[in-house]
């Protein structure tokens, strides 16, 4: 054990309340990556979480509300992630694994609002007390077209699967929709898992979050720490200037389908994929600047069992110019250092004098559909669809959907990036990933 870390600390401090009289026997530390989306919630001024939300379009009426409420509570009894609530006491994080409960709830638009207008607005009353998984339930009219062009044929329902993200990432959602598919389909609820299986699943669960915690303590080690200090030592302009902002708040869009090569993965490599996403950073942030990007990397530690859960890391990376090669190699040598707790990196390099609070420039997500079933719910498969308009956590964002192509969506802040810069920064990205199939399909939030 390495004294003095961010992660020794909060163990130290979790061992000596649980070991206490009164302790909860049931209670769980949290992983360093739980313990980030805690801080940012307890930051927040409305006290939300980081949410996770996917929305599948169904044909109207299609969806059984009980029989998906019961299949939600299936799974929550299944995986203790689900059933989980986070909570300080005396300054500790915890989780507290409770009794499993599906939440289905039908939203209703309110007078000049949309199905996806009902739904953002419910998303954006999400309270912290509730499962952590929740479905809500919307009807959208048939004249309506999705973020990705796709005009609607019909009545059909907006389905959104929304987790809090200090219970998921990216590996949990194929256990979620597989999950769930295979609930619905067999009228299963929580009550039909055996006590033993509920047993393991929580022996199972707690096993997962010690190795992780592990494995953050021994990658916190003077060495990386140094590593680290030096790396973001070069940080500057990391927030955007805001001169020439549009008037308007709210939230830009932008989407764009790239074909995938003949190799299917060149142009997908996530190498490229960051360096891109560097160069929008850049056009974001103005010239000159080194701002820093954010992406989560990880998953089970090796000798833990797939449980489902959040086990991510935030990866720092500063969004330099220079040497191509040079950056590929840096890349490489941050992947050796990728466990680092992303708290430990910041403090790490506020140490070393580098002008960062921790707050990122822009974020990377990365998600390969293949490892991601479905959502079937009886007859009827969810098309996934986008709902546009959420609030970003940094003041741009950018999301990659590895399937049958490539999908490119860009999200932006618009009371801190002006539209132009946006989708300057956008075409930079995308230019560099391969060949446009169509110009991008753009969505500035309405004024107001």
């Amino acid at each position: 054990m390495q004294p003095g870390n961010i992660t020794s600390s909060y163990l130290a401090r979790y061992r000596h309340l649980t070991d206490g009289a009164g302790a909860q026997d049931s209670a769980l530390p949290v992983t360093g990556a739980q313990r980030r989306f805690l801080l940012a919630r307890r930051l927040d001024p409305a006290g939300r979480p980081t949410l996770v939300p996917l929305f599948f379009a169904f044909p109207a009426g299609s969806v059984d509300p009980d029989r998906l409420r019961a299949a939600a509570g299936r799974l929550a009894a299944l995986h203790p992630a689900l059933r989980a609530r986070q909570l300080v006491l005396r300054g500790v994080p915890l989780q507290v694994p409770g009794a499993p409960a599906g939440h289905v709830e039908r939203v209703r638009p309110r007078p000049g609002e949309t199905a996806r207008d009902a739904l953002l607005r419910t998303l954006s009353e999400w309270s912290a007390d509730g499962p952590p998984l929740r479905f809500f339930l919307a009807t959208e009219a048939t004249d309506a077209t999705d973020a990705a062009g796709t005009a609607g044929g019909g009545d059909r329902d907006l389905l959104a699967l929304v987790l809090d993200h200090a219970a998921c990432d990216e590996q949990s959602l194929g256990l979620i929709t597989a999950g769930l598919t295979d609930a619905y389909r067999d009228g299963l609820g929580p009550r039909d898992v055996p006590a033993d299986a509920a047993a393991d699943g929580l022996a199972a669960y707690r096993d997962a979050v010690h190795l992780q915690l592990a494995a953050e303590e021994r990658a916190s080690h003077p060495d990386a720490l140094a590593y680290w200090a030096q790396r973001l030592s070069g940080i500057r302009g990391n927030s955007p200037a805001t001169t020439d902002v549009s008037p308007n708040s709210g939230t830009g869009t932008a989407l764009r389908r790239i074909p995938i090569g003949s190799d299917g993965g060149r142009a997908t490599a996530f190498p490229v994929l960051l360096d891109a996403c560097a160069a929008a950073a850049r056009t974001v942030h103005g010239p000159g600047s080194v701002p820093v990007l954010g992406y989560p990397w990880g998953g089970r530690p090796p000798a833990a069992a797939p449980v489902l859960g959040c086990f991510l890391n935030t990866v720092a990376h500063p969004a330099d110019a220079g040497d191509p090669a040079g950056r590929a190699a840096a890349w490489w040598d941050d992947l050796d250092r990728a466990d680092t707790p992303f708290d430990e990196v910041v403090h790490a390099a506020r140490r070393a004098g580098a002008p960062w609070s921790g707050r990122l420039g822009g974020l990377l997500t990365f998600e390969d559909l293949g490892r991601r079933p479905p959502l079937r719910l009886g007859g009827a498969t969810g098309h996934e669809t986008h709902v546009d308009g959420r609030p970003v956590q940094a003041p741009f964002a950018v999301s990659v959907s590895y399937g049958t192509d490539l999908l490119v969506r860009m999200a932006w802040d618009r009371s801190a990036v002006p539209d132009h810069r946006a989708e300057e920064a956008f075409d930079r990205l995308t230019g560099a990933l391969g060949p446009r199939t169509a110009p991008p399909a753009v969505h500035p939030a309405p004024a107001g």
